[in-house]
């Protein structure tokens, strides 16, 4: 039951986290964005680290709950799947909203599979 209600919190902080506090992220993870805004060439891939931002604090909500639960003793494992989530979403994000090969739909259908996989992983 401990582990249900982990994975439900993960679920909601990252409901909170990608929908809520992305703020100017939303928009600076978009080459378009910075085409429009910034057209130098010298921020052609500033993107990327909007992407890795984004990416970064998506991850540390979601694995919040666990690293609470695990009294903040945390392992090898435990920062493997962070550093693995953290490109896991970056790369989601961005076949969503640079490359346009993905959609909503999947875009949130990969972060639950993450979501629930570390939840499974680590609350084991």
């Amino acid at each position: 039951m401990i582990m249900f209600y982990i994975i439900l919190s993960m679920i909601f902080l990252h409901i909170v986290d990608d929908y809520y506090l992305q703020g100017c992220l939303a928009s600076m993870k978009q080459k378009v964005w910075w085409k429009k805004n910034y057209p130098n060439e010298l921020y052609k891939y500033d993107y990327i680290w909007a992407l890795i931002m984004h990416s970064f604090s998506w991850t540390f909500m979601i694995m919040l709950p666990i690293v609470i639960s695990m009294s903040f003793k945390v392992g090898a494992i435990f920062i493997i799947l962070f550093f693995v989530n953290i490109i896991i979403h970056a790369v989601t994000d961005n076949a969503k909203a640079n490359k346009g090969c993905i959609n909503l739909w999947q875009d949130q259908l990969i972060h639950m599979i993450q979501i629930i996989a570390t939840g499974i992983i680590l609350c084991n």
